[in-house]
């Protein structure tokens, strides 16, 4: 059913603090691969990729932060992010844009996939046609 705006606004509220307390959890893992780092040791491929992402994360916390702290600007973010879809850092996004991200990519895999096997084709039509 819809919901009240009462609960609309506890919603989203409810959605910001899990957000930042995510980022936070990221950011103290970051710092010990930071550590890690700077103390020798080599990170594997995958703390490499959290570490990265966390780093771009506050990065793109700084222009956020603007419209949280500013009165009513608040009211501009959806607008900003339809002009700029990964101005959020990705412990903002909810599950249905982390799914309709998954499904661009797939889709993106399918057509790259699909292309690569009609150039497969065509080359071995090529080299059939230069040895018969």
């Amino acid at each position: 059913g819809k919901k009240s705006l009462r609960q609309k606004v506890v919603d989203e509220l409810k959605h910001y603090y899990n957000g930042f307390h995510l980022l936070w959890i990221d950011t103290k893992v970051a710092a010990r691969m930071v550590w890690r780092l700077l103390h020798g040791q080599v990170l594997t491929r995958r703390e490499r990729r959290r570490l990265l992402r966390t780093c771009a994360d506050l990065f793109r916390l700084v222009p956020f932060l603007v419209f949280v702290i500013v009165p009513f600007m608040e009211f501009l973010l959806p607008v900003f992010l339809k002009l700029f879809p990964d101005m959020l850092p990705s412990t903002f996004e909810t599950e249905s844009k982390k799914e309709e991200k998954q499904k661009k990519k797939l889709n993106a895999k399918l057509e790259l996939a699909k292309f690569l096997r009609e150039t497969i084709a065509e080359m071995a039509k090529r080299n059939k046609a230069d040895t018969g």
